[in-house]
């Protein structure tokens, strides 16, 4: 397989994989903890690792979600902790998570070492959540917590390189995301309101644009070759099967 082919195939996974941990029960009782709602702690849980910065940029480094549901959770959050102390908070469930659920998984060690190594090759260039993310040491660094956090990073590696080609393509991120897998419903899951513009004719740049995130990805999984990237799809497919309920 060719390293675009394996991002191709690789994203789906590793976007359902390096959010699993947010929809945790003991990771939403984390915001609680901290006095602040689930969305704040989501939303400053994932951009907080640009320090103390404006809604505004927070906003444009997430990209897909609506401007001012960003600013309603990053700000809540502000009023009572410093969003880099949210950021690692989040990245700490992360973890706790990984040796919780992926620490039982017969490849995990194997399956992280990979991960380390395509995160570590992948190019930040117009990434800034993703370079921020990648200076931040994790917390736990058993084989079950660095790969719940190396999944955690190449996701936002992916959402990145997909930002980067949405605009590229001329589509808004609202009109990326109607025309994604999940519609309308997935615009109201970010914060877009009605009425939405029609779909039909963003169908080919939306794939365009997959094309393109696939290419800009595509230097992380050429780090590890022909064989070892083809090795990481199929750990990441063994992982996702470990996780489902039996």
């Amino acid at each position: 397989m060719t390293p675009e082919q394996i991002a191709a195939a690789s994203k789906p996974i590793v976007l359902e994989l390096g959010d699993a941990y947010t929809r945790c029960p003991t990771t939403l009782r984390r915001a609680r903890l901290l006095g602040i709602s689930g969305w704040a702690f989501y939303i400053t849980g994932r951009a907080g690792a640009l320090g103390d910065v404006r809604a505004e940029t927070a906003a444009a480094a997430l990209g897909f979600i609506e401007p001012d549901a960003v600013a309603d959770g990053w700000d809540a959050a502000a009023r009572t902790i410093r969003p880099f102390e949210v950021a690692l908070a989040s990245l700490a469930e992360c973890c706790r998570w990984g040796d919780e659920r992926l620490s039982a998984f017969p490849a995990v060690e194997r399956l992280a070492d990979l991960l380390e190594r395509a995160v570590l090759a992948a190019d930040a260039s117009g990434m800034p959540l993703f370079a921020a993310w990648r200076a931040v040491t994790a917390p736990r660094q058993t084989p079950g917590a660095r790969a719940a956090a190396r999944l955690r990073l190449l996701r936002e590696h992916f959402a990145g390189a997909h930002l980067l080609a949405v605009r590229a393509s001329g589509m808004s991120p609202l009109e990326a995301v109607l025309a994604g897998p999940e519609g309308e419903a997935g615009a109201v899951a970010c914060g877009w309101p009605p009425p939405y513009p029609p779909v039909g004719p963003l169908v080919r740049r939306r794939l365009w644009a997959e094309a393109v995130t696939d290419r800009l990805t595509a230097a992380a999984f050429a780090a590890l070759g022909p064989a070892d990237g083809t090795e990481l799809l199929d750990l990441l497919a063994g992982t996702r099967a470990h996780l489902s309920p039996r």
